[in-house]
């Protein structure tokens, strides 16, 4: 678990050049890219750390909507039709879920449109400091999403929750699949809050459960 900021794997890119120039130039150019790392503020939009080879240069602080992998993509997606979810944290955890890598995916975004793409890797929020007031949603059952990076078939990038992405695995998943009509869980699981059994009594090495009266 990191705080603010967390490695990324190398993935080329290209960065739309007004994006380097605070949108005022470079409208319709590109700048080859390699992303480095992520960084989570709570409540803005996930920042992603590239390094311009041609320049050797670090560029910081750019959304999702900066990158394409295709510089002939010609429509300019906002950033809200990529992103879904703002960070939820300051604390944050970069994983490739490994079942799932290369797979082929879509998601429905805000304008209900349907994006198809491959998965990349996940980036996930939590509250990982109990020494400082927890002010975010993060380990929240029912608010909490993760955000599933995705290359886009139409040039872009996406950072997604598994709410919105349907997931094919060449193997596993079958030609039609149903149509997810799940309800968002909102139980907070643990084993330790029951107060019928008890092994506080119990020094053995193997030890038997005890019914408390």
């Amino acid at each position: 678990m990191s705080f603010l900021v967390a490695n990324l794997p190398p993935v080329k890119v290209f960065v739309k050049k007004q994006y380097l120039y605070d949108h005022q130039k470079g409208h319709g150019e590109y700048v080859e890219g390699v992303w480095i790392s992520c960084k989570s503020i709570q409540g803005r939009a996930l920042y992603f750390e590239t390094y311009l080879p041609e320049y050797g240069a670090l560029y910081d602080k750019l959304p999702i909507s900066a990158f394409v992998s295709d510089i002939n993509s010609k429509v300019d997606y906002p950033l809200e039709e990529l992103q879904l979810w703002d960070a939820f944290s300051y604390h944050l955890t970069i994983i490739e879920k490994q079942s799932l890598a290369g797979t082929r995916c879509k998601y429905l975004a805000p304008s209900k449109q349907w994006y198809y793409g491959e998965y990349l890797f996940t980036i996930d929020n939590c509250h990982s400091d109990h020494n400082t007031l927890n002010t975010s949603y993060a380990e929240v059952p029912e608010e909490h999403k993760s955000f599933n990076i995705l290359e886009l078939d139409n040039g872009h990038y996406a950072a997604q929750p598994n709410n919105r992405v349907i997931f094919y695995d060449k193997s596993l998943t079958p030609s039609k699949t149903k149509q997810p009509d799940f309800k968002v869980s909102t139980e907070y699981y643990s084993v330790e809050n029951k107060s019928k059994w008890t092994a506080g009594d119990d020094t053995n090495y193997f030890y038997d459960l005890k019914e408390q009266e």
